[in-house]
């Protein structure tokens, strides 16, 4: 009897009031009562059947991107007078990622039954961090969410783009090497030893640049496993150690930031976070040393990770802010200065935010730069690679002459 009253999960298509076409997943005991109470919500109801649990349909992921959405969509409604409960059914049943919009409506249940917002978004820690919680908790305490939740839509679009961009700039050159590590296993593995065969009728000795291609060829074709599993086993490791192993981590985001380009990218990007979310936080009211403590942990590299702390603790003991991020000698001598001329004017939060919108424009041009130079370097490398074997291999027919 237990079983037939369980809940069951039903995926649904159909349309609104509005004749806008909708999709998402609803609980009911039967398919009976699942088309009941989405027609007491006004839906027309196309298609509905009960959702399988087999292994492969695991629900879609909910990514930052979609946090974001949902921040500014909710903010909006708030900004448009419209009460939180009511804003939660609204966001819910308009948002296409039905994973999203389950979780939007535990959130609302939660809420509904007296729990504050706040506190309901700390049960989701991977997805809602400390910073978005402590925003959301002082825009509840003080009476304006709809603002607090305007300014964490905005910083999360600021730090989603800041993200997609040094994505861009690093995945491109990485894609590039990849085609040319294939290219150049193709022909070491299927090309070369059918040249190996015409060599051998030649009856004479090859150049050095070919027989060394050719033993290469001979030890990638017998051991191409080995090396696969050597590289899986390496990259493995490394991806371990550096979650894993703090040292390391240190070791591979210091050396980082020495990188020709990358380094002032990864930099650039680290201080306008840096910049951004400490603006944020104290746009909200959080006193520096609180906002700090969450600042630290969106700084995306360790080494400023480490800094903001040592800012912080500097802080908390009586240094104002731009001595302690001077000490701290991670800080370009301009955020410095201007962060100096906030603290003396009191216009601390208009410093941080056109330092923030100083070094995203920053992040653009270096993008930019490394797109514009990476491209012909990039081919420049895939073609001395490919072309270097090419050569190798049609050498001993360009002698062919002197052999006969």
């Amino acid at each position: 009897m237990e079983k037939n009253n369980a809940l069951k999960v039903f995926i649904w298509n159909g349309k609104d009031i509005h004749g806008k076409k909708i999709s998402g997943e609803i609980e009911a005991h039967n398919i009976t009562t699942a088309k009941a109470a989405l027609r007491n919500e006004k839906i027309l109801v196309f298609k509905i059947k009960h959702k399988s649990k087999l292994f492969f349909s695991s629900p879609k992921k909910i990514k930052p991107k979609d946090v974001t959405i949902f921040t500014r969509q909710l903010a909006t409604m708030l900004t448009s007078g419209i009460p939180l409960i009511q804003s939660f059914d609204i966001v819910a049943k308009g948002y296409p990622h039905p994973t999203m919009a389950k979780l939007i409506s535990k959130i609302k249940a939660e809420v509904e039954a007296g729990h504050s917002f706040s506190k309901t978004l700390q049960q989701y820690p991977l997805l809602f961090n400390k910073l978005y919680c402590s925003l959301v908790s002082t825009g509840e305490q003080i009476g304006a969410l709809d603002k607090i939740l305007e300014r964490l839509a905005t910083y999360k679009e600021k730090i989603e783009s800041l993200k997609a961009k040094i994505k861009k700039a690093l995945v491109y050159p990485v894609a590039i090497l990849l085609i040319a590590v294939i290219i150049t296993m193709i022909i070491l593995i299927f090309v070369i030893p059918q040249f190996q065969s015409l060599f051998s009728s030649f009856g004479a000795e090859l150049p050095f640049l070919t027989r060394k291609v050719v033993s290469f060829s001979k030890l990638v074709s017998n051991y191409w496993w080995v090396i696969l599993i050597s590289i899986v086993s390496i990259v493995s490791y490394i991806k371990y150690a550096y979650k894993k192993i703090s040292k390391f981590r240190y070791f591979i985001e210091r050396n980082s930031l020495n990188l020709p380009l990358f380094g002032q990218l990864l930099t650039k990007a680290a201080v306008a976070r840096f910049a951004r979310t400490l603006a944020t936080t104290f746009s909200a009211g959080i006193p520096i040393v609180d906002g700090l403590g969450s600042v630290s942990t969106a700084a995306g590299n360790i080494v400023f990770e480490s800094a903001i702390k040592q800012v912080q603790y500097e802080i908390s003991h009586g240094q104002p802010l731009h001595r302690a991020m001077r000490n701290a000698k991670c800080f370009p001598e301009m955020v410095t200065q201007m962060v100096c001329i906030g603290e003396e004017t009191g216009k601390l939060e208009l410093m941080l935010t056109k330092v923030a919108d100083y070094y995203e424009e920053e992040v653009d041009i270096t993008v930019e730069t490394i797109n514009t130079l990476i491209e012909p370097m990039m081919m420049l490398i895939l073609g001395l690679i490919v072309g270097g074997l090419v050569i190798a291999m049609y050498l001993p027919i360009f002698n062919m002459g002197t052999v006969i």
